[in-house]
């Protein structure tokens, strides 16, 4: 039953399958929105945004927000409170209210908790509109809140997700197409028990050597192998090399799914964090042990660190009716989500 003075919106987190470090490059990727996500209730009304967050430190923001604050997110507490103050910005949002937020996601997982949280906030704010544009929204709040430069993919995926399916992306055209996960194969999600922040991470670094690369050979997704091996910086090189191939491994996982070959698609992924791993340098000891005692189970097609890498997790692909619960200390069978949603509204 709707209730009349309260908005309930529910954003899930994701889970990229494949495609890592392209998105910012303009290149593929394949993410999954998850049944893991945010829900964000609010009682709208007044001029004051009030929101509590289990037992931390609650969020109170004069609405709309002023333009002194939006210049110094980065000071804002509590540090949870940039993301949801960041979207209150981008909306100019001009109603308070009482808010509380939950969520089922972990959070320095690599699941997208913050663009969940944006997404959730928008809409309980009274966004209304097409999901490209909820993710361009959300894509701005992440960077203001957090000053880390991030691509389209994870906003666009958590605003557009659809049961049963991933979603492959073309960060350069923001063009993308659903794509069906057979049902002979389930998605587990693994911690290494590294967690990590982009803030505090090489993210930046590695975003700044790939378009580096960009500016001196042209657009790294569709560069061709001579071009890569033109560059004479050797890390630039292997960045370059990374960007190139991991968009040609997209559209290879997107065909086997297509064609229900579970072991293409895991070797794909496979292929995908040995780049990471060597051309990319995102991986860490913890992701690399598990991606490796992963695949040597009999019922796992492939492994892969998931997300910007430094820790996190790693996602597999497995044979469906599988039991991967042994696999790390924290262990997620996660199913292809419908995206964003108001759960109720007046």
């Amino acid at each position: 039953m709707i209730d009349a003075d309260r908005r309930t919106a529910w954003a899930p987190g994701r889970v990229n399958l494949i495609g890592d470090h392209t998105d910012y490059a303009g290149g593929l990727v394949l993410p999954m929105a998850i049944d893991l996500g945010t829900t964000f209730t609010l009682r709208p009304g007044g001029t004051v945004l009030t929101v509590t967050s289990g037992q931390r430190q609650p969020l109170k923001l004069d609405v709309p927000v002023r333009k002194g604050l939006a210049a110094h997110l980065a000071g804002l507490e509590p540090a949870w409170g940039r993301y949801v103050a960041a979207m209150a910005v981008e909306l100019g949002a001009t109603t308070g209210g009482r808010g509380e937020l939950t969520t089922t996601l972990p959070v320095g997982a690599g699941l997208s908790s913050s663009s969940s949280l944006e997404v959730a906030t928008a809409l309980a704010l009274g966004y209304v509109g097409q999901p490209l544009e909820l993710a361009r929204l959300a894509q701005r709040a992440e960077r203001a809140a957090s000053g880390v430069q991030g691509g389209i993919m994870d906003q666009l995926v958590i605003a557009a997700g659809r049961s049963g399916h991933g979603l492959l992306i073309d960060c350069a055209t923001e063009r993308y197409r659903h794509v069906p996960i057979p049902p002979e194969v389930e998605v587990w999600v693994a911690h290494s028990g590294v967690s990590r922040r982009l803030s505090s991470s090489g993210y930046s670094e590695r975003r700044d050597a790939t378009e580096r690369a960009a500016r001196l050979i042209g657009p790294l997704p569709t560069a061709s192998a001579e071009a890569i091996e033109s560059l004479e910086d050797p890390v630039l090189r292997r960045r370059a090399r990374h960007v190139r191939s991991e968009c040609d491994r997209v559209e290879v996982f997107a065909a086997a799914l297509a064609a229900g070959d579970s072991a293409a698609a895991g070797a794909a992924m496979v292929a995908s964090h040995n780049s990471l791993r060597d051309d990319f340098d995102v991986s860490v000891p913890a992701l690399d042990t598990l991606v490796e005692s992963l695949c040597e189970r009999p019922d796992v097609f492939g492994a892969r660190l998931t997300g910007a890498g430094f820790g996190g997790c790693v996602v597999a692909l497995a044979r469906a009716g599988s039991d991967l619960g042994d696999a790390a200390a924290r262990v997620w069978r996660v199913r292809p989500s419908d995206g964003a949603r108001l759960i109720d509204a007046p």
